[in-house]
């Protein structure tokens, strides 16, 4: 994997393979980064990654700019190679061990990007609570914005709070937000 912009741009990063992950595509990331571009100013988010795996994604937010990227993944391996690179690369990421779930349940605070991307494999279910959790415990700022990346063959659009979705090959990410209030 390789981080595509930012004071890390062009880096690549190689975790070790005995690690459960599905690191987001190159492409993919490109693409889901050029629409954030248009949404928001890096410099001013806070960031919450779910199921960080490699941490594919944190480094990618950390390296544009992002001064506060919480990652959460219950696998210690993952945690461990997170930390490992984060401090390698002197960036800004706090890890946390756990649950997402149960993380999302205890969790007091609130984030301007929050993005999901658990195993594709996981039950449909299990994808939607994950959306129900972030809206009941109200843990997005009102103008913030939820992402779920997910298999094309798990779609989210009947879910509340749903705004669109943008599809990469075999992987979707749906994009959930607060209702603009008129």
């Amino acid at each position: 994997m390789r981080i595509i912009s930012g004071k890390h741009k062009g880096r690549r990063i190689q975790a070790p393979k005995n690690l459960p992950v599905r690191p987001t595509t190159d492409l993919a990331k490109e693409s889901l980064f050029n629409i954030l571009n248009n949404h928001f100013h890096f410099s001013d988010l806070t960031v919450l990654d779910l199921f960080c795996g490699t941490g594919n994604m944190s480094y990618e937010f950390s390296s544009r700019g992002v001064p506060e990227v919480m990652a959460v993944d219950k696998h210690p391996g993952c945690i461990a190679f997170v930390n490992k690179t984060t401090s390698l690369l002197e960036m800004n990421i706090q890890t946390i061990k756990a649950d997402v779930f149960t993380f999302l349940e205890r969790n007091k605070g609130t984030y301007d990007l929050i993005f999901a991307d658990p195993p594709y494999d996981m039950p449909s279910v299990q994808f939607e609570h994950i959306v129900s959790l972030v809206f009941e415990k109200e843990l997005l700022e009102a103008d913030g914005m939820l992402i779920v990346e997910h298999s094309k063959h798990s779609p989210m659009n009947h879910l509340p709070y749903f705004s669109f979705d943008k599809n990469y090959g075999h992987s979707v990410f749906s994009f959930f937000e607060y209702p603009d209030e008129a």
